[in-house]
């Protein structure tokens, strides 16, 4: 059993690591820093002040967190999504949790504007066609003009929407309640049957968790797209398989799955139409060493007693704001 973290001056960082562990010289002098994985966590999470959760795939915090006694005052995850390490009893703790809120919104966006282009210009087909060695002429759709609907209203949805907007896309942009310039969850009956593009970028939460299935599928009509970078928990993944199947919608791309990495013999490797993406959607060359100063700029706020920016509230399971 690993010896507990040492006593010291400065505040302790917990770091949850995952490869290749995060840049943080920058707080040497200011924090005493100690690194754990998920076997080691358990064991130091009562002597942390902070906890920094680098290894944002992992579900050792949700797992570990203690009830009564010593906990860390603050959690940072280098995520977007929380749903990864909100056990009950850390929901319930006056610990404050941040996200990485910021870092990926563009990045996912660009992701996203790629595939729809992708699939309306049939660029798998092409690649597909050119492997075979078959020139065969094709009409593609225009971007322009065609229907978006983006399930997510936080700072991702919102960079897809106005990045779509750009292309020529009309969007519909869809959050938890309906305010100005946002349609509420209870209007997506009516608005899937409308769509070309359906994009889900919802957090997970008990509403939201399989809000994609059988009967939102059928709803798309058959010529849709549907693509999803929130979470996978967010989907159905056999009703997809299914609609599919049925080409109803026309095609699919998923980044998240309720399983990572996907298993080799899922059986979504094999169905038409779907592209496969190891969630990726939002990392670029540099996106770890954002994360890492987005961190230390939060530390500083924290050390220096200031408010911090991206605070999730625990019982939504997300950050809220009224913007």
């Amino acid at each position: 059993m690993p010896e507990p973290a040492e006593q010291s001056a400065e505040p302790t960082l917990l770091v949850l690591d995952a490869d290749p562990p995060p840049r943080l010289g920058g707080l040497a002098d200011r924090a005493h820093i100690v690194h754990a994985d998920a076997h080691t966590i358990g064991d130091q999470l009562p002597y942390a002040d902070v906890l920094l959760v680098w290894d944002f795939l992992s579900d050792a915090v949700r797992r570990v967190w203690p009830g009564e006694g010593p906990r860390p005052r603050w959690v940072h995850t280098a995520s977007a999504g929380v749903d990864h390490l909100l056990s009950p009893e850390l929901a319930a703790s006056d610990t404050v949790v941040t996200n990485a809120r910021g870092v990926f919104d563009q990045p996912i966006a660009e992701y996203v504007a790629g595939l729809v282009i992708a699939f309306a210009k049939d660029f798998p087909g092409t690649q597909e066609l050119q492997r075979q060695r078959r020139w065969q002429h094709r009409e593609t759709r225009r971007v322009a003009g065609t229907r978006a609907v983006v399930v997510g209203s936080g700072p991702i949805g919102r960079a897809i929407g106005a990045t779509l907007t750009a292309l020529g896309v009309r969007v519909a942009l869809v959050g938890r309640t309906a305010r100005a310039g946002i349609h509420g969850t209870d209007e997506l009956d009516r608005l899937l049957p409308r769509a070309d593009w359906v994009i889900c970028a919802a957090p997970l939460t008990d509403a939201t968790r399989g809000m994609f299935g059988a009967h939102a599928f059928a709803a798309m009509q058959p010529s849709a797209h549907f693509i999803n970078v929130g979470r996978g928990a967010l989907v159905v993944e056999d009703d997809l398989a299914e609609a599919l199947g049925k080409r109803r919608p026309a095609g699919a791309a998923l980044d998240v799955f309720a399983e990572e990495p996907l298993p080799p013999d899922s059986r979504l490797w094999d169905i038409p139409g779907l592209v496969i993406s190891p969630h990726m959607s939002g990392d670029t060359v540099g996106w770890r060493d954002d994360l890492a100063e987005q961190f230390v700029e939060l530390y500083d706020k924290w050390a220096n007693g200031e408010p911090l920016p991206n605070v999730v509230d625990k019982k939504r399971g997300y950050v809220h704001t009224h913007d």
